[in-house]
């Protein structure tokens, strides 16, 4: 024990003075609190005093993770506010069906996740068929839900030829059925000039509503076909399949559009995306998040999040970040100004059509700094955060849709300036060197 003690003692005289001060201290400090009993006074007659403290509804939620965004009222549905237009009334969207296109990275559970897809519903799923664990770039999903939020069927499109529907069963799992394609897929060119609306007159050129769409999708970044001229031309390279002499789907290879002299052209690749004749992307690239830096996220993404006074679903279809009033709110990409008003409970807001797939909606504003109709670019000045309308606290409400439903803002796969590298535009460029003389024009 004498040794140990020596030990202990050498060690502690060849510290450096500093070091011994302040071990010594924190000795002392502990041998203080290990000795010291505080004297607790236990009145034996006198009776407790308790009191009861009730908060209405209002306080309640003041409390809860989602303080900031009132959860007994929902900001307007983007269909019951956002003025259409020409294309939206001639090429409508199908609202109950919801696509998406595979990229890298991808995997079943975090392409579908970023819509507000259960885990659940996608481990169930996953297990009705092990392959969907290798879904592969440019390969597409799609999908319908129930009234609840929970997937309803599934279709996992492999290949032109092969695909797979998953159904939902009533014991909340899901069954497998494979369908092989036996038509035969031919290349046409169907070409048109714009007399009236574009929809129109590519209907008149033998395209269908769904190849209409596809064509506008694979054009949205480089020009807006509400504007085109009577006299501006179009060349479309259809591949479809023809089955018992009637064509069963259809997809979209190439587009060429003449608009007041100017081509502009759009070739599909492997992954699914269209890029320019070079090879370079067509999208316009987004910031993740509406403001200069990151702000606390005080309320998360939750299609399903349950109102805890009536026990009901009420979804919160975006992100709620923690700021001060005044902070500047930034349009995340290039787009157009659709609404910028004043919307009740989301107070003031402001809504940016993207191209034709995407849309943002920014609210409880102080100011808005744009207009209806006005252009803007990623990272401009769109308006100062707030806290008006049904707000708790000041916040800014962001959500993101995409193809008419809301997905995650800080995990959903947004567009990217990106193009093809490698290999893969090797491939490519070979593949429009064969499609672009087909796409000629008068």
């Amino acid at each position: 024990m004498q040794q140990i003690a020596r030990s202990v003692a050498l060690a502690f005289n060849n510290l450096p003075r500093p070091h011994r001060v302040m071990l010594g201290s924190l000795t002392v400090v502990t041998l203080a609190v290990a000795v010291w009993r505080p004297y607790v006074y236990h009145p034996s007659e006198v009776a407790p005093v308790v009191k009861s403290i009730e908060l209405d509804s209002n306080q309640l939620r003041t409390l809860l993770p989602e303080a900031s965004e009132p959860i007994d009222q929902s900001p307007p549905e983007p269909e019951e506010e956002l003025p259409g237009d020409d294309i939206d009334r001639d090429v409508p969207d199908t609202p109950d069906l919801h696509e998406y296109t595979i990229s890298s990275g991808d995997t079943l559970s975090s392409a579908l996740n970023q819509y507000g897809i259960d885990l659940g519903d996608i481990s169930a799923l996953a297990s009705s068929d092990k392959d969907l664990r290798n879904i592969q770039v440019g390969q597409t999903l799609s999908w319908t839900l129930t009234d609840d939020g929970e997937l309803k069927s599934v279709t996992w499109e492999i290949s032109r030829r092969e695909t797979r529907t998953y159904e939902r069963t009533d014991k909340g799992g899901f069954v497998m059925k494979q369908e092989l394609q036996k038509g035969e897929w031919k290349n046409s060119v169907l070409t048109g000039d714009v007399q009236g609306s574009f929809a129109a007159s590519a209907r008149r050129a033998g395209l269908n509503s769904g190849e209409i769409n596809s064509v506008i999708k694979a054009m949205q970044w480089q020009m807006d076909f509400r504007k085109l001229r009577a006299g501006d031309q179009f060349s479309v390279l259809m591949s479809r399949e023809i089955f018992d002499g009637k064509s069963a789907q259809s997809q979209l290879l190439g587009v060429r559009v003449r608009a007041s002299g100017k081509d502009y052209y759009a070739f599909r690749a492997e992954d699914g995306k269209f890029y320019d004749r070079s090879g370079s992307g067509l999208a316009r690239g987004f910031m993740r998040f509406p403001t200069v830096k990151q702000y606390r996220v005080s309320s998360n993404f939750n299609p399903r999040r349950l109102n805890p006074v009536t026990g009901r679903i009420a979804p919160h279809k975006g992100v709620d970040f923690a700021l001060p009033i005044g902070t500047p709110v930034l349009a995340v990409g290039d787009g157009e100004v659709v609404l910028a008003k004043n919307g009740g409970a989301a107070g003031n807001y402001v809504a940016i059509r993207h191209g034709r797939q995407y849309m943002t909606r920014y609210m409880h504003l102080k100011k808005v700094l744009v207009k209806p109709g006005q252009k803007v670019k990623r990272g401009d000045r769109i308006a100062l955060s707030g806290n008006t309308g049904r707000s708790t606290g000041p916040h800014l409400h962001f959500e993101i849709w995409i193809n008419n439903q809301a997905v995650n803002p800080l995990t959903a796969k947004l567009p990217r300036m990106e193009g093809l590298t490698g290999k893969d535009r090797a491939d490519y460029m070979q593949q429009v060197k064969g499609w672009s003389p087909q796409l000629a024009l008068n």
